[in-house]
């Protein structure tokens, strides 16, 4: 009987191409099932991949998600009949191969290829791989100049987000916040002492503010301070709000919806006696590692904060839910898994808390009040409501030198309002902006 011979091994996986159906699978993931980023980055594959490749997935899929309309402006003036209805992945095939080729340091040729070889590994797009090469060859061609003379700015903001800036804060601060809104973000830490030690350590600098910003290269658990606890994450504008209370050494202070703990750290080191409370039983667990590494102490609870019964508090800190559009500078998935019917539903559940929170303070007590979003409801006008609502109440303006004498992230009657077009940083694009957050600060009178 001849010998038969071996089967030929099947051919090695080409380099990257792990990588581009991981940024695939999270990109439907956001676009398609409309869950969030930071989810899909915790339970999808990217663990299992070497660490120069989850950077790139992490890069690919921010690019998109941050250039989503002009990426998809610029595949649609080259797919003749649109993209295929039974194929929906198709789409998100074309999106990374074209923000690599638009926006990213890769070659052209390695973007077009491992995109053919996505889509002829799946069983829905392989049909059409003839398209996804045709497209990028043509994208790689003329794309970058078609780029350079179109003006996406507000192409990559849902228009609805967009016209509500607009008539906030006028269509020139609107634009620019659009535009701050593309650039990825440096590292923002607050830290326990000496500020300027870790700027010089982590090759960053301080903000007047006290922040340390660094533009950090590799995974944060394994910078130098991070095992020792001398900081933690912390845009600089969500560093502010719990500034607010002024000296609460040995104060009674409810942190109210706490997760995941920057704020309820902030006070701790500050010498509170702090009660966190949330009712997310996992983002809670994400609290107590924090003041374990952190080694600082707070007595954690898990409960709705809006129904919540303790204290009276010297203080209570209302860091609320709510759209988050604040943050897209950070979390880019935002435009695309918010909409105006979620606004209300959050103004209402904020309105909740509000009306809570002021029962657990004590007569004279501080309460403030924050959200990381840009939307008037859920700031300016929901303050307003709590002051007519309740005539024990009596707002308390911030002043310049609490904010480091910044005297534009004030608003005339004394709120904090920061926007992510601010502090811009000319030398280093990323060095500079930050998180648009709104707080106030109220007190309750006797007559509470």
């Amino acid at each position: 009987m001849p010998d038969r011979k071996p089967p030929n091994p099947p051919p090695p996986p080409s380099p990257g191409l792990a990588a581009r159906r991981v940024a695939v699978e999270i990109v439907s993931g956001v676009l398609r099932q409309k869950r969030p980023l930071d989810d899909l980055l915790e339970r999808s594959e990217i663990g299992t991949l070497p660490e120069r490749d989850r950077a790139l997935v992490r890069t690919i899929v921010a690019t998109v998600l941050r250039r989503l309309g002009t990426l998809r402006h610029m595949l649609g003036v080259r797919l003749e009949r649109g993209l295929p209805k039974s194929a929906p992945n198709v789409e998100d095939i074309l999106l990374i191969g074209a923000a690599q080729i638009l926006f990213l340091d890769v070659p052209d040729h390695a973007s077009v290829d491992l995109s053919v070889r996505l889509a002829q590994a799946d069983i829905h797009a392989s049909h059409y791989s003839g398209l996804v090469n045709g497209v990028l060859r043509k994208l790689a061609r003329d794309g970058k100049t078609e780029l350079a003379a179109l003006d996406s700015t507000l192409l990559d903001t849902p228009e609805w987000l967009i016209e509500r800036w607009t008539a906030h804060y006028g269509v020139a601060t609107a634009r620019a916040i659009a535009v701050a809104h593309t650039q990825e973000p440096a590292l923002d830490l607050t830290v326990k002492s000496d500020p300027a030690k870790w700027a010089a350590t982590l090759d960053g600098r301080v903000l007047d503010t006290g922040t340390v910003r660094a533009v950090a290269s590799g995974p944060v658990p394994q910078l130098p301070g991070y095992d020792d606890g001398a900081w933690w994450v912390q845009d600089a504008a969500a560093a502010l709000p719990a500034k607010l209370f002024g000296d609460i050494r040995g104060k009674s202070v409810a942190d109210l919806c706490a997760a995941p703990g920057g704020k309820t750290a902030q006070l701790a080191l500050a010498g509170a006696q702090v009660t966190a409370v949330d009712r997310s039983a996992p983002r809670l667990e994400r609290v107590r590692q924090n003041l374990l590494r952190l080694q600082l102490s707070a007595e954690v609870i898990k409960a709705d904060a809006a129904e919540w019964q303790g204290g009276p508090f010297d203080a209570v800190l209302v860091d609320a839910p709510c759209s988050s559009t604040g943050t897209i500078r950070r979390h880019p998935d935002i435009p695309w898994l918010k909409s105006e019917i979620d606004l209300k539903k959050l103004v209402a559940l904020q309105t909740r808390l509000l009306d809570h929170a002021i029962t657990l303070l004590k007569p004279g007590g501080t309460l403030v009040y924050c959200t990381c979003s840009l939307e008037a409801e859920e700031g300016e006008d929901q303050i307003a409501a709590l002051l007519g609502r309740n005539p024990g109440l009596r707002h308390d303006p911030i002043r310049p030198d609490e904010v480091a004498g910044h005297t534009e992230l004030l608003t005339p009657d004394g709120s904090l309002r920061t926007l992510p077009c601010y502090w811009a940083y000319e030398a280093e694009p990323r060095m500079g902006g930050l998180d648009g957050f709104y707080a106030a600060r109220i007190v309750r009178t006797d007559r509470a």
